[in-house]
């Protein structure tokens, strides 16, 4: 865990500032969380490959962005971090708070779901102090968690993804004067979704999705990544994922009718790339899922 969190550029500039961390869990598809306490420090980020969603748990009346002290942080405050926007901070007095990080390719397949935009389009603007209650109230339940029991780590990753849901509906801007050169068209971009996931129980390959497209695979795999923000084998990983967590929920079928529905070649293969996302196997998920039902009821 301490690798893949060290890799977070904010996580690792902390981690070398005077900053105490509370605790840090990574909860797969991208994302991982941590708490902070830390006072009377300066820091700086210039964030590479990740972003990050920061909500004020305790004083930070008086941190601010070097020179704007004039705007300052309190409880239930939000800031966000953008991918590759450098920030320059001072923290005065006691302040905790909790970090949400989250990957690009976190942050364009929800775009892309949730707003049906390209992720180019779009502009995660840096804010500063910014208040949104439901925004907060999630970020509050994530402290509240025991991230050492798998059950409460897996409603960890069910609220980080409401939380990132949330911030990209409310706050996510359109980019002014994009160029956007390249890229599938918009109707055939929704063709290709539509019809991957048609065809998400069967072995897809490169070759097929650009037939498809009418493209070479050369020419199809540059135009998806600008348009889906990540190559064709991790959207559609994405998708079979998600739609394998579908399944397991639902509790009609065997594991193995789940790997096959999901298109991955043997239980093994599926139970492997499922671990490699989420940290647990899917018999653990699915058992996992019915206690907290059972708790609910």
């Amino acid at each position: 865990m301490n690798d893949a969190l060290n890799r977070l550029h904010v996580f690792n500039r902390l981690s070398h500032s005077s900053a105490q961390l509370e605790g840090a869990v990574t909860l797969g598809d991208g994302m991982a969380l941590a708490i902070w306490r830390n006072q009377l420090d300066a820091v700086s980020y210039a964030p590479q490959g990740h972003h990050t969603l920061s909500c004020y748990l305790d004083g930070g009346y008086d941190t601010f962005l070097r020179g704007r002290p004039e705007q300052r942080g309190a409880p239930g405050r939000l800031c966000v971090l953008p991918d590759r926007q450098e920030t320059d901070w001072v923290v005065n007095g006691h302040l905790r708070f909790l970090h949400l990080y989250f990957s690009p390719e976190q942050f364009a397949s929800q775009t892309l779901t949730l707003l049906d935009r390209e992720p180019r389009e779009m502009c995660l603007p840096q804010q500063t102090f910014f208040d949104n209650p439901q925004l907060a109230r999630l970020c509050h339940a994530l402290p509240r968690l025991d991230w050492s029991d798998p059950g409460q780590r897996l409603q960890g990753n069910a609220l980080a993804h409401q939380a990132v849901a949330q911030l990209i509906q409310s706050q996510l801007e359109p980019r002014q004067y994009p160029r956007l050169k390249g890229g599938l068209s918009a109707a055939l971009r929704r063709r290709m979704i539509e019809w991957l996931d048609n065809r998400i129980d069967q072995p897809l390959t490169l070759g097929a999705m650009a037939a498809e497209a009418a493209l070479s695979e050369t020419h199809f795999a540059h135009m998806f990544r600008i348009s889906f923000g990540m190559p064709p084998h991790v959207w559609l990983q994405t998708r079979r994922l998600s739609k394998a967590r579908q399944l397991l929920v639902q509790e009609r079928l065997s594991l193995t009718e789940v790997a096959m529905a999901c298109g991955y070649s043997s239980p093994s293969h599926f139970s492997n790339r499922f671990r490699a996302a989420l940290g647990i196997t899917p018999s653990r998920y699915r058992e996992l899922n019915r206690r907290q039902t059972r708790l609910e009821w």
